[in-house]
């Protein structure tokens, strides 16, 4: 059965992006007005930036009434993201990273699923899918990318083929009931535990291959992340040790 009233928010964590703010959300109105039908939100979550990050975000915020700016008081996507869920109204929400590094046709394309299929409740972008096309990817990004793949896969028998590619949707009420049951971690890594957890709970997950261009430009921290990536997952098989013994 065809869902035909559905509503999104798309949610933008940034962290001092003067260079890339406007023209990411520039962008993504653009192809929101041309190709998507139903209500759309916007929401820049400002993760504490200290350049001209906050003073462009107001604007737009000003400019367009579908977009919105929030200032987290601490840093990192994790509590970015949670913060935007806590305080979405749509009935989709997800996050995109503010590069668009992920071609925007797949943001209509997420829409469509969940309109025709009402038991879905997770759209996970891949960069590694057979179908996916990546361009411009450095190398040695690319081994620890495919690398992180490899564990989450053998530490925790992860489906996905991608779990940090920047483009994740899911349902409200699938979204909520996932940060419930995750960590407080405030990194990149609790959207592993995102899709980690999705996966555990049995979700109708569409593990969705993507075009995906590379932006050198990032201000990911690569080894910083990957360090962290190690704890945290050392904390999370911890955490899923602990959880299978009290279902027993």
């Amino acid at each position: 059965m065809k869902q035909d009233v559905l509503s999104i928010n798309l949610l933008f964590p940034v962290l001092n992006e003067r260079l890339r703010l406007e023209n990411g959300i520039e962008r993504s109105m653009a192809y929101l007005k041309e190709n998507v039908t139903i209500p759309y939100q916007l929401t820049i979550l400002d993760n504490g930036s200290e350049d001209e990050t906050p003073e462009i975000g107001k604007a737009l915020a000003a400019k367009y009434p579908e977009v919105s700016y929030v200032r987290v008081g601490e840093r990192g996507v994790g509590v970015a993201f949670r913060k935007g869920i806590s305080i979405n109204t749509c009935d989709l929400v997800g996050y995109m990273d503010i590069d668009l590094s992920t071609d925007l046709k797949y943001l209509g394309k997420t829409i469509e699923m969940f309109q025709n299929d009402p038991n879905l409740q997770y759209v996970n972008g891949s960069r590694f899918s057979k179908e996916s096309d990546t361009k411009g990817r450095k190398w040695y990004r690319k081994i620890t990318s495919m690398g992180l793949v490899f564990l989450l896969k053998t530490l925790f028998h992860m489906k996905a083929t991608d779990a940090v590619c920047g483009f994740t949707f899911l349902r409200k009420e699938a979204a909520e009931q996932l940060v419930r049951e995750s960590s407080q971690d405030n990194g990149w890594f609790y959207t592993i535990e995102f899709l980690l957890r999705a996966e555990r709970d049995g979700m109708k997950i569409y593990d969705m291959p993507v075009e995906w261009q590379e932006d050198y430009n990032t201000t990911v921290k690569v080894w910083k992340t990957i360090k962290n990536y190690l704890i945290q997952m050392y904390h999370l098989k911890k955490a899923f040790r602990q959880e299978d013994k009290l279902r027993k």
